[in-house]
């Protein structure tokens, strides 16, 4: 006999080969206007589905998963990060949680590198004097920003991104410096020749740049609180490629209105899709529309990873990516 395919309900429009492969390989609905689900189309999805395949704009907090049907056995999340999802009421109702890591680590850490480059050598100030034809060609003073050869770099948060960060930016000849929950490996410690600091203060007050690489949770929500990005020098510059929460964004907009920190590299923002006005009106921010992870390669890659969690849970097994609430 045929087992009966699970209803599988997408949010948002994935790439066309994913799309495709699962139509044929589940009962299906995809989002095809792409357009991001209201509470109530969400509610409405989780009370028919047997399995759901939302993305970081889907909030399905205790609300939407109070109003859950009996048949809801699995989110299988697009996207490594779990903060939109209440992963303590998914376990209270039995229900399994999927995510994508490491697919996403190259990428991400690509756009680190290149917001890095980007603040520190005022590359996006450079393209905006071109194109206004305002540029009256070379000056020995002109367009000065700062070398990265020989800064220090601070990395908050050293798993992979933080790892795949490392290895590029030494490249570039940056020292690295990380605080993390726990020291890593003494072997990729002496790889990276990386200085651990067990304080987050105490590596802030003497880097030159720093990157947000640790994932949003309950004990990182501002943990570039008002206070500790006063520890920052005045030439620092910060990076965010993770989740715009970390950072106090009101107080990161006026430290450097202040001229209290160099400046800054966002791909992520605290009121996504809505982006500070105070960051969007100094010159020394450059601010991306959450791209860090927009590789076809890489969404290609993710989607292969949702089916693969899809069929193995439903042929009865545990998932390569399960998410469990300890891991955050």
């Amino acid at each position: 006999m045929t087992q009966k395919k699970p209803l599988v309900i997408v949010t948002r429009r994935l790439p066309d080969a994913i799309e495709t492969r699962m139509m044929e390989l589940f009962d299906c609905r995809l989002n095809l206007d792409d357009k991001p689900f209201s509470q109530k189309e969400l509610i409405a999805a989780v009370k028919e589905a047997d399995v759901l395949v939302p993305t970081v704009t889907d909030r399905v907090d205790a609300g939407v998963l109070a109003q859950a049907g009996p048949n809801l056995r699995l989110i299988a999340s697009f996207g490594t990060g779990v903060d939109h999802i209440d992963l303590k009421t998914c376990r209270q109702r039995g229900i399994t949680v999927t995510n994508t890591p490491g697919v996403l680590t190259e990428d991400t850490a690509d756009m680190t590198m290149a917001l890095i480059l980007a603040v520190s050598r005022r590359i996006t100030e450079g393209v905006k004097l071109i194109k206004s034809g305002e540029w009256n060609g070379w000056s020995p003073t002109g367009m000065l920003g700062h070398r990265m050869w020989g800064k220090r770099l601070g990395i908050i948060g050293m798993g992979r991104i933080g790892q795949a960060v490392a290895r590029r930016a030494k490249g570039f000849g940056l020292s690295i410096h990380y605080h993390n929950r726990r020291k890593v490996h003494p072997d990729i410690e002496n790889e990276l020749e990386a200085t651990y600091w067990e304080s987050l203060d105490q590596m802030l007050s003497r880097m030159d740049v720093i990157s947000v690489n640790c994932p949003h949770t309950p004990a990182t929500f501002h943990l570039l609180s008002s206070r500790r990005l006063k520890l920052l020098n005045d030439r620092a510059i910060i990076v965010n490629t993770s989740r715009g929460e970390v950072i106090d964004e009101n107080a990161l907009a006026r430290l450097i209105k202040s001229g209290d920190i160099a400046g800054a590299g966002l791909d992520v923002f605290e009121q996504e899709p809505a982006v500070n006005p105070k960051l969007q009106a100094s010159e020394n921010v450059v601010l991306l529309p959450h791209m860090g992870s927009a590789t076809i390669e890489g969404r290609h890659d993710m989607g292969e990873k949702v089916i693969i969690n899809i069929k193995t849970f439903v042929d009865g097994h545990t998932p390569p990516d399960r998410v469990v609430e300890a891991m955050f």
